[in-house]
């Protein structure tokens, strides 16, 4: 039963409930959201995808003045198959201090406590605004949070001078993380039997061609001595990775087809485009040398994810409140990506800062200690009352 007075831990095992792995709709959670904001007289914005299967939703709490705070978060999980769970992973179980379920610590567990706090700025009567913001698809290329940021910006919704993205950072605050690129790649080469090999084309050996040429990027990246933006991050360059490949049919065929992924993460300082540039530049040299052999020989591109660095910013507003809720001075950065670097290509002022440690995120038996559960709450009251000042 939806209740208004919800706890934050209500709220978590609520959302967890609903088993919004990306590959499926997340509408009944945005709905869930919905109907709990309502509750509260809050009004919120749905922002349906394209083909109507999800949607990201975005509200506003307190006055319509510049100024505030959005708390953003995503609504999608990744998947349990083949993972082997101690309790039911859309169940949250306490066991030992920790709270466990697919979603407690990413980041479902952010977006409960973020929900948990509008009642608490609906009593104290922010000055301030709060606003929350729900995307979908974050965990396969952050591909919903765009269209729901140039929503909220066209929608006249108040400007805010800080987002926090809660990702799970320890309650640390995070101020960068590196860009990334991911590239669906096939090569469709020419088929021969194999003792006739300089008459064929292998699409095998073309796309090991393409991931020898990452793996060279790779030694030269290492080879150079990083700048200070690159220094602040493990590791302190930039990387190129396969991590999946299949292809051909018989062990004496030239392979017609070969599939791999290829994924670039880029420190910040350098340009997520400009090294795709340099993939795709290699891919057209390789698909030259194929057709040099069999013109029908392609290779063709796919991308499966854009995502821009978070940047440090020099005395960003974001920062300076976040340090000033957490007490955290120290320097930290992530190389997974998230909408962060969306929201400050969009203008805003950006950190990551949630509870939670992401080497628990996407494993069996995911879990947010019930300490860091508590500290979550604990920014909250201090962010309501920041606002409320």
């Amino acid at each position: 039963m939806l209740r208004a007075d919800m706890t934050a831990r209500e709220l978590m095992e609520r959302l967890v409930a609903f088993p919004t792995v990306s590959r499926d709709s997340n509408l009944d959670l945005v709905g869930f959201i919905g109907d709990y904001l309502r509750l509260h007289g809050v009004e919120p914005v749905i922002v349906p995808s394209p083909d109507g299967r999800k949607a990201a939703l975005y509200a506003h709490v307190g006055p319509d003045v510049p100024g505030g705070v959005v708390l953003s978060g995503h609504s999608d999980v990744v998947p349990v198959d083949g993972q082997h769970w101690t309790s039911d992973p859309w169940t949250v179980t306490e066991r030992d201090g920790r709270l466990y379920g697919r979603g407690t610590c990413d980041m479902k567990g952010f977006v409960a406590l973020a929900l948990a706090a509008v009642p608490q700025a609906i009593r104290a009567g922010v000055k301030r605004p709060l606003q929350i913001a729900v995307s979908y698809d974050e965990e396969v290329g952050c591909t919903g949070a765009p269209p729901m940021i140039a929503h909220m910006v066209a929608n006249g919704m108040p400007r805010a001078g800080t987002v926090i993205v809660g990702e799970p950072s320890m309650m640390k605050v995070v101020t960068g993380h590196k860009g990334s690129t991911g590239m669906d790649v096939v090569v469709r080469g020419h088929e021969v039997h194999s003792s006739r090999l300089p008459h064929g084309v292998s699409a095998i050996m073309e796309a090991v061609r393409i991931i020898g040429w990452m793996n060279d990027r790779n030694s030269e990246v290492r080879s150079v001595p990083p700048g200070p933006m690159a220094a602040l991050f493990d590791p302190p360059f930039t990387t190129l990775h396969t991590g999946m490949i299949r292809g051909g049919t018989a062990q004496n065929i030239t392979a017609a087809e070969c599939w791999f992924n290829a994924e670039i993460r880029v420190v910040p300082g350098e340009s997520v485009q400009e090294w795709k540039a340099r993939f795709m530049t290699e891919v057209a040299r390789i698909e030259a040398r194929m057709q040099a052999v069999a013109p029908g020989c392609r290779i063709d591109v796919g991308p499966f994810l854009d995502i821009p660095p978070l940047v440090p910013e020099a005395d960003g507003s974001a920062e300076t409140l976040a340090r000033r809720l957490t007490g955290d001075n120290g320097r930290h950065v992530v190389s997974y990506g998230t909408e962060a670097g969306q929201f400050q290509e969009a203008g805003y002022s950006v950190v990551v800062c949630g509870p939670g440690d992401i080497a628990q995120a996407h494993k069996a038996d995911e879990f947010v200690s019930v300490a860091q559960f508590q500290a979550g709450e604990a920014f909250m009251e201090r962010l309501v009352d920041w606002l409320a000042a």
